[in-house]
């Protein structure tokens, strides 16, 4: 199947937060959400699309099946449809992350996750910081990443 990955245009709003919502919840399970999936379809769609360099992973079908945004230097949101995980999608936006800010790029991750660890590791991303989670909106105890060229 061929998946294009391209910028995200408010038309892909509700498809690009299902993707989140679905990704969030085959991932981390254990982690609170602080926003309703009504909120989350209204931060995707007035926030993250309209002001953020958002990227999607568009299926040959047309549906969007990956998301990516890039905040300055910071991969703020990487996510995958759970049945379109396993096929090089997320190393083609680490990729187009490093391509985009070559200069390095940081990002965050809930320290439950182990498989996103063992994932950014792989691109050469480094731990750096370890909090307990009263900075971020779940209150989970995370991990930040730094890659450098």
């Amino acid at each position: 199947m061929t998946v294009l990955l391209r910028r995200a245009v408010p038309a892909d709003a509700h498809a690009t937060a299902g993707v989140w919502l679905r990704s969030f919840a085959a991932a981390l399970p254990t982690v609170v959400r602080p926003r309703s999936d009504d909120e989350v379809r209204a931060h995707v769609r007035d926030v993250m699309i309209p002001l953020r360099e958002t990227w999607v992973a568009e299926a040959e079908d047309g549906a969007i099946v990956g998301m990516m945004v890039l905040d300055g230097n910071v991969l703020s949101q990487l996510y995958l449809d759970p049945a379109h995980r396993g096929r090089g999608l997320g190393d083609r936006f680490v990729a187009l992350a490093k391509e985009r800010v070559p200069g390095g790029l940081t990002l965050w991750a809930f320290q439950v996750n182990e498989p996103a660890h063992r994932f950014y590791e792989r691109h050469g991303f480094v731990a750096v910081e370890r909090t307990d989670g009263r900075d971020n909106e779940e209150r989970e105890p995370d991990v930040r990443y730094v890659w450098q060229p």
